[in-house]
């Protein structure tokens, strides 16, 4: 997969040089190729910004340097997706990151300073912002889509397991974690995680990723899909935490249905009945009667 940034610091893309990505990038799984949009300024001093009409604060970008650079990138066959940094974009979670690494490549268009003239909107499919806050530019939101993007990839992380047992991979927070020692300073890991029983160390996993994302998360738990094998671990949480009451709803329907009889062992038994009944019953005459 393919990551192009346009950007007026090339510098800022640095951490994405190590770690993970690098080696993602030596196996040839990435590919990251940053350009500096200040190259395809059309004017003697390189500028790339002006004053905003109608007055106002800050220096605004104009639109022909990044038109210009847009317009340079090598044409592709591969599907190409062109995201715009912007706080009025679609909030940037998850579900989204899994939607992008369907994309064969992705380019970024960081704005900088007061913002960018209007008509750079016409060269975003769309606009993507990290939440509601404000940035100095887009290079810090480009670089934390592409890491979230890139390791959903195969190969870019040692083990798939762990794509879906961390946070938000199914909807809810990840569990604990713990590594030696068993005691530090009085606080022990868990019996559980000691017991070697893999099953016992699932049930308790899930049991606290539940409990931790209605703590600390609401707004997930509210959206979470629950299975039915959460049904009594969830049911144990509300019985020892009432305040989980009110989401109850969500799970009720999983409860699993009463046992029945059985019905054919029922039938069984009564036509077994029902044939003693028709024995006919012996002639006392004939048993009397001399051979």
């Amino acid at each position: 997969m393919r990551f192009t940034v346009l950007t007026l610091f090339p510098e800022m893309f640095s951490p994405l040089q190590a770690s993970i990505l690098k080696r993602a990038q030596a196996d040839g799984l990435i590919q990251v190729n940053v350009v500096n949009f200040r190259e395809y300024a059309d004017n003697k001093h390189k500028c790339v910004d002006d004053v905003p009409y109608g007055g106002g604060a800050g220096m605004v970008l104009k639109p022909e340097p990044l038109f210009a650079a847009v317009r340079a990138l090598p044409e592709s066959s591969v599907s190409r997706k062109v995201i715009l940094l912007s706080p009025q974009g679609r909030i940037f979670t998850q579900t989204l990151a899994e939607a992008l690494v369907c994309e064969d490549e992705l380019v970024f268009i960081c704005g900088h300073y007061e913002g960018f003239d209007e008509r750079v909107r016409t060269l975003a499919d769309e606009e993507i912002s990290l939440g509601d806050f404000v940035l100095t530019g887009g290079e810090l939101a480009a670089a934390v889509i592409i890491d979230a993007v890139a390791r959903l990839l195969p190969g870019v992380l040692g083990q798939s397991e762990s794509l879906k047992e961390e946070s938000h991979g199914d909807g809810v927070l990840e569990y604990p974690q713990y590594t030696r020692p068993v005691d530090f300073e009085g606080r022990r890991v868990p019996e559980v995680l000691l017991s070697g029983h893999h099953a016992n160390i699932e049930r308790w996993r899930r049991r606290e990723a539940l409990w931790r994302t209605f703590q600390k998360r609401p707004d997930l738990f509210e959206r979470a899909t629950f299975s039915p094998a959460d049904y009594p671990l969830l049911e144990e949480l509300r019985q020892e935490h009432p305040e989980m009451d009110v989401f109850a709803e969500k799970w009720r329907a999983l409860a699993p249905l009463p046992k029945r009889r059985r019905g054919r062992e029922s039938k069984q038994g009564n036509d077994t009945a029902s044939e003693s009944n028709l024995v006919p019953e012996k002639d006392p005459v004939q048993e009397n009667s001399p051979v």
